[in-house]
């Protein structure tokens, strides 16, 4: 089976760690110690803009320039929590530490959005969502949606099993421990309220003892 690629800069410790992991990873991984031999590879029509890029920002300033050759949506930026970084706020910033399993569902959520990059629909039940217009339709119906309950959608969409919220609390929004569990189950009660409100749907999320899933 194809793996895509996640690119991996300045940071070959953690190319390490996933290399080790590689037999269960949906992903491979390529390293760049130098971000000149980086960013020589991507191409800057596009071509390449499917693959994750892993970066530090501390590993060479002059990259905040080149950064406009890249796609936003596929960078995750490592930062130290006691250093402030200057980035376009369209970019995806990951406080370090971090637990390896809580990277790599950031990565693989990533990538299930990737693979319907270039189709302007993804079916969801009887449902349309379009990626770009972050909406959802039914039957000419059209209702606007936040990045995170798209988030939510795909994640529920891709796992058949009930997920419970600590699932969601560290696969969808990265655990953290100033995240609130009742967070998470605001966000899944206020989209279930909005799909039902607007579609009349109940049954678009269900919830169970067991957790919420997508049929």
């Amino acid at each position: 089976m194809f793996k895509q690629n996640i690119n991996i800069v300045g940071i070959p410790s953690l190319n390490d760690i996933l290399e080790e992991m590689s037999n269960i990873l949906s992903f491979k991984t390529t390293n760049f110690n130098n971000i000149d031999d980086f960013l020589n590879l991507v191409d800057v029509e596009g071509k390449n803009k499917s693959n994750i890029h892993l970066i530090t920002p501390l590993i060479n300033k002059d990259f905040f320039i080149k950064k406009k050759f890249l796609n936003k949506k596929n960078i995750f930026f490592f930062c130290q929590k006691n250093i402030q970084v200057d980035i376009d706020r369209d970019y995806n910033i990951l406080r370090y530490p971090m637990e390896i399993h809580v990277l790599i569902e950031k990565i693989n959520i990533q990538l299930i959005k990737n693979k319907y990059n270039f189709q302007s629909n993804l079916k969801v039940k009887n449902y349309f969502i379009d990626l770009n217009s972050r909406t959802i339709s039914n039957n000419n119906n059209t209702l606007k949606l936040t990045e995170r309950e798209i988030d939510i959608i795909f994640f529920l969409n891709e796992n058949k099993d009930p997920q419970k919220i600590n699932d969601l609390q560290s696969k969808v929004w990265g655990y953290s421990s100033d995240l609130e569990t009742h967070t998470v189950e605001t966000h899944i009660y206020r989209l279930r309220k909005k799909i039902y409100d607007y579609f009349k749907d109940k049954k678009f999320i269900i919830s169970t003892d067991k957790g919420y899933f997508i049929e």
